[in-house]
């Protein structure tokens, strides 16, 4: 039943997908090509070369980890407020962006262990970990395993706060291949970016045209590779059951109407009901869930998220 309603949505947006025709005459680029708006440098961890940008200076450093499908560029209402106060390290996971993209374990274990050791090569001896979604699953697992690595925690619709059971675990990583990835078309790539926001803002359409130009780079399917072995590693290393291990101070934020937290299609829910689950999981935190917003909070709220932050932070 569950993969049927599955196929159905997947039909629904395909339908309703309203991208406009400017969409299918964009020109492809590869990975290296799209413009993040900020001077990209490439730093080698065990052999692969990692993106980053890095700017502002300060005793503090912030590390931001995206989340499943995304780049840097996701950060780019945050670096400039965040990088007057902090210097801030922003990263393209390996298997994303800029980063290099082949075979690599991509469990979530993995990504900790390559940026422990990417501040270690930029001369950090801790961090305060910003990650979204994903990234704020991947923070959590650095935190448990390498807690003097990570001076605080800034979890932004973070996944692993949400459990799933056997069974729905498996559906998810059985329908989320590397051929679904890789075959999604240009209109539901379209529906597929609005999901992440209440209310999308013009100027996150930049999400959609550099997707769909990505498509014809020659890394493109080592990059859908790695998406659809993140969704079995965050299946596969759950943090919902160790947050009362976490004892890194936490900021925790939720968007009220983030469609993508709790999984509609497996057992649906509420998301201030997932906030709840980390506000009273880890033991030191502030967590916040903003009205009218969605899963994208540091864009589609970028300066609340950014205040908050910076007060987190400065604490």
């Amino acid at each position: 039943m569950k993969i049927k309603l599955f196929v159905l949505f997947i039909m629904a947006i395909t339908l309703a997908g309203c991208a406009t025709s400017s969409f299918y005459h964009l020109e492809p680029k590869e990975f290296d090509e799209i413009d993040y708006g900020f001077t990209v440098k490439k730093v080698q961890v065990r052999n692969i070369n990692v993106a980053v940008v890095d700017e502002g200076e300060g005793e503090t450093t912030l590390l931001l980890v995206h989340g499943l499908g995304s780049y840097i560029k996701g950060w780019k209402k945050n670096i400039p407020e965040l990088s007057k106060r902090f210097r801030v390290i922003a990263v393209d996971l390996p298997g994303y962006g800029k980063s290099d993209k082949e075979a690599y374990p991509y469990s979530l274990s993995f990504y900790a262990q390559v940026l422990t050791e990417l501040l270690d090569k930029m001369g950090v001896e801790k961090a305060v970990f910003v990650g979204h979604s994903m990234g704020g699953q991947i923070s959590m697992i650095t935190a448990l395993n390498y807690p003097d690595k990570v001076e605080k925690l800034v979890l932004i619709s973070p996944a692993g706060f949400e459990r799933f059971t056997d069974g729905e675990g498996e559906w998810f990583k059985d329908v989320m291949t590397e051929e679904l990835v890789f075959d999604t078309p240009i209109r539901s790539i379209d529906v597929n970016l609005r999901s992440n926001f209440y209310d999308t803002p013009d100027d996150a359409l930049f999400m959609v045209t550099d997707r769909i130009q990505i498509k014809g780079a020659k890394d493109f399917r080592k990059y859908c590779y790695a998406v659809s072995r993140n969704v079995g590693a965050m299946i596969d290393e759950p943090t919902w059951d160790k947050l009362d291990q976490i004892q890194q101070p936490a900021l925790i934020l939720f968007g009220e109407n983030d469609q993508l937290i709790p999984n509609r299609f497996l057992h649906g829910g509420f998301t201030k009901d997932i906030a709840e689950l980390g506000r009273k999981g880890i033991k030191d935190n502030v967590t916040m869930v903003f009205g009218e917003c969605g899963h994208f909070v540091q864009f589609e709220k970028s300066d609340e998220t950014n205040n908050a932050i910076i007060e987190f932070v400065e604490k």
